[in-house]
């Protein structure tokens, strides 16, 4: 552990759907004094997130659904178009990403590449994303998809070049599904516009 860093009380205020807490440390600065600051960091887990693509018919599947918070930021419509992504839930992350790809879209996947790891909002959430690709074919296709409980998700088949011009026009404008696009453009995969 960093020995800058001495935390001195975390306070829950929230446990309503994640947690929401505020932690009060002391950090020593780099002229040697210490100060004591105060945080609020949001821990929902770490989750993983998915790009599957079909390089013989040139598509990729995304998904499509309600996002609040980008609704009440100004999203009219509150929708927003992602690459499959869920939480851990205790499992391993290439576990839980096969199983939210079936949940989500409806495709069994045997064989998912990790493509890299990263913290997404490091000022306030502590979650962690994994990030994979895979390819698909029509046969992984096991159901329909959509989600459970209340989640109501359009699974989306796109041709390579109109998911790049979404990502390029920001119709996409999920950070993890732009940074899935740009590494499969620079594996050579997708199209680089």
């Amino acid at each position: 552990m960093n020995k800058r860093i001495r935390i001195s009380e975390e306070k829950v205020l929230s446990d309503n759907w994640y947690v929401l807490k505020k932690i009060t440390f002391d950090y020593q600065r780099k002229n040697g004094n210490w100060e004591t600051q105060s945080r609020e960091a949001y821990d929902r887990g770490n989750g993983a997130t998915i790009l599957l693509y079909n390089r013989e018919q040139e598509t990729v599947i995304l998904t499509r659904q309600f996002r609040l918070p980008t609704y009440v930021n100004g999203n009219a419509s509150g929708m927003l178009i992602e690459a499959c992504a869920g939480l851990l839930d205790n499992d391993q992350p290439d576990v839980a990403i096969r199983r939210e790809v079936e949940e989500e879209t409806g495709y069994r996947l045997h064989a998912v590449t990790k493509a890299f790891e990263a913290y997404m909002s490091p000022g306030s959430v502590t979650e962690k994303l994994f990030f994979y690709v895979a390819e698909y074919s029509s046969d992984s296709r096991i159901a329909d998809g959509g989600g459970v409980e209340e989640e109501e998700i359009d699974v989306l088949e796109l041709p390579f070049q109109e998911a790049v011009r979404m990502a390029n026009s920001g119709e996409i404008m999920d950070g993890k599904t732009l940074l899935l696009i740009q590494h499969l453009q620079l594996k050579g995969v997708l199209p680089l516009n």
